[in-house]
């Protein structure tokens, strides 16, 4: 179990606050509902998707079905690329960030596999992610000029979320950041004639 402790914690702790908050949003709101956190930019807004992160749809019966299990598939491959990482000892950091990634994608296929039965709305592999994070920072609209979207209103940050997305981003964008520490590799001296000391 040597190097699995810290990941499993850091899994878990995820998996366990992403299942808290969806558990609660799920059970004390209602579809739409929506307070303030922080004036007007934090906002807990209680909405359900279909698709994958950050509210994107990928609908249909069938689509629903072929989503789950993909992510079902993709979540073992993060699993065993995560146990790959361990096992051949890579850096540490790197390890932590495919966990966060790992137990975000684990925290939304418990939404689409188990709430659609738990909740009692939809059969298993077709529940709905909850999300509930919502930070409209800035609004407005986009200048005329500008094609296509000239005058259209715009909002950023406008997805909703769920802590499961939150741990999935903040993973890929440190992977992102600190590749190179990540990745770099051992450079051997080479030995020439020219060397102070060759070894016979």
């Amino acid at each position: 179990m040597k190097g699995y402790t810290k990941p499993l914690v850091l899994i878990l702790l995820v998996l366990l606050a992403d299942q808290l908050v969806k558990t609660w949003v799920k059970t004390h709101m209602y579809l739409g509902q929506e307070f303030n956190i922080i004036g007007k930019w934090f906002i807990i807004h209680f909405t359900e998707n279909n698709g994958m992160a950050f509210g994107m749809e990928f609908g249909g019966e069938f689509g629903k079905l072929a989503l789950s299990l993909f992510r079902i598939a993709a979540v073992a491959g993060i699993g065993y690329g995560l146990h790959y990482l361990i096992q051949h000892k890579y850096h540490r950091g790197l390890i932590l960030n495919v966990a966060l990634i790992f137990s975000g994608a684990l925290g939304n296929i418990i939404d689409s596999v188990f709430y659609g039965k738990i909740y009692n709305y939809e059969s298993w592999f077709h529940g709905r992610v909850v999300d509930m994070f919502y930070f409209p920072i800035a609004e407005g609209h986009f200048p005329a000029w500008i094609p296509i979207w000239g005058g259209d209103e715009f909002v950023f940050f406008r997805p909703v979320f769920n802590l499961a997305d939150a741990a999935i981003s903040v993973g890929v964008i440190l992977i992102l950041i600190f590749q190179k520490n990540y990745f770099k590799e051992d450079v051997k001296d080479e030995v020439s004639i020219n060397s102070e000391i060759v070894e016979d």
